[in-house]
């Protein structure tokens, strides 16, 4: 088994960050097996450089590796292109063909983007994984195939799975042991070394002197986020090759090819003056018009019971009185229909005297009359002593012009 140093020379691995030696570390560990590993990291950080060194590294290094970019194929062909097909199975299939698990038996396949396959693939991905046995598409035959199966994603296969996008079964199966690649970020101290030695092969490539960073560079490229990793700083590498006449970089002509350096990573700190999105005044402006309503609202409300209580309002509030009701609700309900006995009381006093009621010229017994005829003799001398009008009537028993008004048709009065 080849040492560490010897894998990053024949790669091309370039770095001493701990992080990055622990992800080769674990690679030459795990490459005498036969499990299957889950390579993550962002975009750009090298992760199809992994399974080629499992691969060279394992027992099956002298049969086939196949490397699959799994978000590269339609989904309508996926399958075919995975298991093979029988002849006539779909259009245009006019041949039986291998797909790429009969075409790697013994050796290795790599799934690059394994997060982009479909549902049903994937179902058909777990199969081999636990019973090495896969279906052609349009066959009926089960074939066997021997592979050592690794694949690397870019994006959150757990919230992929939460989401409904990927199947937890397949995540457990492929990640019998996962091998992180650190984003240059994380392992600073290798950006100028990686630098330097994409300056030199474009060098070659061109027939270019190579370019030279200041110190004030060298600076600005460490402290840069690197959103591209690897693919982004080769991409600078080229660019300042090719484009800059002066091979002396200085920090002003590489900010210019870093447009996102200066933006700041932190979280933005509100400024009250500051003005506000078009989505807070607008969610102001409607608070403000509920506010409104609610004041006048209650202020309606209010008005309305001081006219009930003064009794200008009874026909109002005879023509109005479910509106009334559904606003003030108990405040404002109708007595029901059933016959109501007016409480015995004497003018001023807030308690009820059952034994006796006052007049003016007599005093009733309740011994001597029932309920009714106690009511009915009341509304009867309310109504005389006010020469008909209900209104004051009704004021003087207390009751509303409304409930006089259905007692009078009750006693026919």
């Amino acid at each position: 088994m080849s040492s560490l140093q010897d894998i990053k020379q024949r790669f091309g691995i370039i770095g001493t960050s701990p992080l990055l030696d622990r992800a080769l570390n674990k690679a030459i560990q795990v490459a005498s097996t036969d499990i299957s590993v889950l390579i993550t990291g962002e975009s750009g950080v090298g992760k199809e450089a992994i399974p080629r060194i499992i691969h060279s590294q394992s027992h099956r290094k002298h049969n086939a590796y196949i490397a699959v970019n799994c978000g590269a194929i339609p989904e309508g062909t996926i399958d075919s292109e995975l298991f093979g097909h029988e002849k006539g199975a779909f259009t245009g299939a006019t041949g039986t063909r291998k797909g790429y698990f009969e075409e790697a038996d013994g050796g290795t396949i790599f799934l690059d983007e394994v997060g982009e396959l479909p549902l049903a693939t994937q179902v058909r991905l777990l199969r081999v994984l636990e019973t090495g046995e896969f279906i052609k598409v349009g066959s009926s035959k089960i074939q066997k195939t021997d592979v050592r199966i690794t694949a690397a994603t870019n994006v959150d296969l757990v919230e992929a799975i939460r989401k409904g996008k990927f199947r937890e079964d397949l995540y457990y199966r492929l990640n019998t042991v996962e091998i992180r690649i650190p984003p240059l970020r994380e392992r600073k101290e290798d950006i100028h070394l990686i630098f330097r030695k994409f300056v030199a092969d474009f060098s070659d490539k061109y027939h270019l002197p190579p370019i030279r960073l200041g110190n004030d560079a060298i600076e600005l490229l460490r402290n840069h986020r690197w959103p591209g990793n690897i693919r982004q700083l080769r991409n600078l590498a080229e660019q300042l090759s090719v484009v800059e006449k002066n091979r002396e970089i200085d920090r002003e002509t590489l900010l210019s090819y870093l447009p996102d350096l200066g933006k700041s990573e932190l979280p933005a700190v509100y400024n009250g003056d500051s003005p506000k999105s078009d989505f807070s005044n607008e969610r102001e402006i409607l608070y403000k018009v509920l506010f409104d309503m609610k004041n006048d609202l209650s202020d309606l409300k209010k008005l309305t019971l001081e006219l009930m209580k003064s009794g200008a309002t009874s026909d109002f509030q005879r023509d109005n009185s479910q509106l009334i009701h559904k606003i003030y609700g108990e405040e404002a309900e109708e007595e029901p229909e059933a016959p109501q006995y007016l409480p015995l009381y004497k003018e001023g006093d807030t308690e009820v005297h059952p034994e006796t009621y006052e007049t003016e010229h007599e005093t009733v017994e309740e011994e001597n009359l029932s309920l009714t005829d106690k009511e009915l003799e009341l509304i009867r001398k309310a109504l005389e002593r006010n020469d008909g009008k209900r209104k004051d009537a009704a004021r003087e028993l207390g009751i509303s012009e409304r409930t006089l008004y259905r007692k009078i048709k009750q006693f026919n009065l």
